[in-house]
């Protein structure tokens, strides 16, 4: 990979994570990719940790939500050339760790969205918030017409072609679900998924996330666009196949 032109780079919207921002970026770092910070308006000291850091940082004013957080990033990193970003939340439950394993599924199928998938240790996960999690993956793999294990989870790696739906129609949570929609539904871009621990214990802040709100929102904007797509009979058979998962080993766990 030529130092000058990374082929990837990792992307970290953030609001008030102080407690674990400078952890987070700094083990980013440590994997050698160049490190993308966007701050959706903290009023802790999010911005002067980042700051100090050898990181791009871009900042809101005001807190707009993750949607247009991300999409800001992903401006950047259009503009900056990357062929594909990994995204990761800035409260620590996400591992810089986990990324190799997400790269080589990446080089493995490429042109996919790669998933990090919240699939071990799921013990530590809420009831409330598996339930919520559950429902959206069936909701969001039935628009999809493809099956997704964990459509919540933030970290992911989006190649080139995903970045061009920036613009998408979205706000808050639902941008996610909606960039994963159109991929599959539009532009024919398949998803595989790597297992990685679901991390729920420590002293992590609230989540953003709501698990009535943000799964109100995202299952009016799902069912929208199924009614959008049509067939859906035909998609909700697709969505019940077993989703790709490879393993760390690059095994081939689903199909």
């Amino acid at each position: 990979m030529n130092a000058a032109t990374p082929r990837y780079c990792i992307l970290i919207p953030c609001l008030n994570e102080e407690r674990a921002i400078g952890r987070v970026v700094g083990e980013a770092l440590a994997l050698g990719l160049p490190v993308i910070v966007v701050d959706d308006g903290s009023d802790d000291r999010t911005p002067e940790i980042v700051g100090a850091m050898p990181v791009t940082l871009l900042r809101h004013e005001t807190r707009r939500g993750k949607g247009e957080a991300l999409r800001t990033g992903f401006r950047e990193v259009r503009r900056m050339g990357y062929d594909a970003v990994v995204t990761m939340d800035g409260d620590g439950q996400h591992l810089a760790s986990d990324i190799p394993a997400i790269l080589a599924a990446a080089e493995r199928f490429p042109g996919h969205i790669v998933i990090g998938a919240r699939l071990l240790e799921r013990e530590q996960q809420p009831p409330g918030r598996r339930r919520a999690n559950a429902v959206a993956d069936w909701g969001i793999s039935w628009a999809c017409g493809h099956p997704i294990a964990d459509t919540q989870s933030g970290q992911r790696l989006y190649p080139r072609a995903t970045l061009d739906l920036v613009d998408l129609p979205a706000e808050h949570f639902v941008f996610e679900a909606a960039v994963l929609i159109t991929a599959c539904r539009e532009r024919g871009i398949g998803v595989v998924s790597v297992p990685i621990a679901s991390r729920y214990q420590g002293e992590f802040r609230l989540s953003h996330f709501s698990p009535v709100r943000d799964v109100s929102r995202i299952t009016f904007y799902t069912i929208g666009r199924l009614v959008h797509y049509g067939s859906v009979l035909a998609s909700y058979r697709r969505s019940r196949a077993r989703p790709t998962i490879v393993d760390d080993q690059g095994t081939l766990q689903g199909r």
